[in-house]
C-alpha cells in the first residue's frame, strides 16, 4: 500500500521527526537553496541551447608509431629443456 513498504503513517512520523530535528527555518532555507539551484541549472541549460555553433572537438595529432627494441637472444633460451622464456627480461618481471 505504500512505497517500498512505507505506509502513510510511516511517512507522517518521518516528517514529524525531520521537522523536530531541523526546524522550520532550516527547512525553509534548504528549500530556497534547492529552488535557486534548480533555476540556475535551467537557465544554464537554456543558454546552452541558444548557442548557434556547437563546440568543435580538438584535433589530435597522430605521431609516428614508436618502435620497441627486441631483446637480444639469450643463452638460456637455446638450451634444451630450459623453461620457455628463461632468461628473457619480459618473463622475469615478477622475479626482479
Amino acid at each position: 500500500m505504500g512505497l517500498g513498504g512505507l505506509h502513510v503513517w510511516h511517512m507522517l512520523i518521518l516528517l514529524v521527526v525531520v521537522l523536530l530535528v531541523f526546524g522550520t527555518k532550516k527547512l525553509k532555507n534548504i528549500g530556497q537553496d534547492l529552488g535557486d539551484a534548480v533555476n540556475g541549472f535551467r537557465s544554464a541549460m537554456a543558454s546552452g541551447e541558444k548557442d548557434e555553433e556547437p563546440a568543435k572537438p580538438k584535433q589530435i595529432e597522430e605521431s609516428a608509431p614508436r618502435r620497441v627494441a627486441e631483446p637480444a637472444p639469450s643463452a638460456a633460451r637455446s638450451k634444451v629443456g630450459a623453461a620457455p622464456g628463461a632468461g628473457d627480461p619480459r618473463f622475469d618481471w615478477p622475479n626482479s
